[in-house]
């Protein structure tokens, strides 16, 4: 059985780079986009955590997710695979509208890769020839005779519409407790203008630690976090093998559902009240050949 997980953030995520660059504490890239991601590893880690401090089931965890190397013994394959999130909407301040939510061809046909909606994919075509367009920066919900995006300006001329039959492919999509509002306030853009706007838009702040006794920086020491902000809505494809062991691990299975359609939080800061979450899960189809 295969499924896709919207995840909405309700407060800002940090998921911690490899490396860290002078006094900055970036957040995981990808390699050939540099856009913002949730590593898969990051994902399975803290839902194992989860399954397994439950006591009456953690046994049963240890073999879906794959026993760990212990007391002499080899490892185990689990029956449960992740795949990174990726983004879906992110969200851009907006003069005009206080914020829309922006998304590209590019998102758009990785989310439909798994989808596999007909209609979905037309639209994404016919978008993406639309921006192709000189005249057309923009396809948006947003209306008014300007849309500010970040510093750019977009005059209503340069900004093609959204086709009210398109709202079907979104309503899947957790809305954050009624915040998400795509009607109004949705704004499909090329690749390149949605990478420059996400690397604008991530939330950076600076941190320091101060002396005991006064107010001063101890020893000069400050750092600059990023982070993925509010509001952002990503999605991650994940699936289960067949079950080794006839109903062993069932228990489990039935539980990862219900928690893919719950409330967590993923990423680092914990204590800071980052990476939680708002997900919904929902059944896909995978064509084995």
């Amino acid at each position: 059985m295969n499924y896709l997980t919207y995840t909405y953030l309700l407060t800002p995520l940090h998921t911690g780079a490899s490396t860290q660059s002078g006094n900055l504490l970036g957040i995981a890239r990808e390699a050939q986009t540099e856009l913002p991601y949730i590593p898969s590893s990051s994902l399975r880690g803290k839902i194992r955590a989860i399954l397994e401090s439950i006591p009456s089931i953690k046994a049963e965890a240890g073999t879906f997710f794959g026993e760990r190397i212990k007391d002499g013994n080899q490892p185990t394959e689990g029956e449960v695979w992740f795949a990174d999130a990726t983004l879906l909407l992110f969200p851009v301040a907006s003069f005009s509208h206080q914020f829309l939510w922006i998304t590209c061809p590019l998102w758009l046909s990785r989310w439909n890769r798994w989808l596999r909606n007909d209609e979905l994919e037309k639209l994404i075509q016919q978008w993406r020839s639309q921006l192709q367009q000189p005249d057309k920066k923009a396809i948006s919900s947003a209306s008014g005779k300007q849309v500010y995006l970040q510093g750019a300006i977009l005059n209503e001329a340069e900004i093609g519409k959204i086709d009210s039959h398109s709202w079907d492919c979104f309503k899947q999509i957790p809305d954050g407790n009624s915040i998400l509002d795509l009607k109004q306030k949705l704004a499909i853009l090329s690749d390149q203008d949605c990478a420059a706007l996400v690397e604008t838009g991530l939330q950076r702040e600076v941190r320091i630690a101060l002396q005991e006794d006064e107010k001063v920086v101890f020893g000069g020491s400050f750092r600059s976090e990023e982070a993925i902000p509010s509001e952002t809505i990503l999605f991650f494809p994940w699936g289960m093998k067949p079950d080794k062991d006839e109903n062993k691990t069932q228990n489990v299975r039935d539980l990862l559902v219900k928690i893919l359609n719950d409330r967590l939080q993923f990423g680092g800061l914990e204590g800071l009240g980052r990476g939680w979450t708002e997900n919904k899960t929902v059944k896909i189809h995978i064509n084995k050949e």
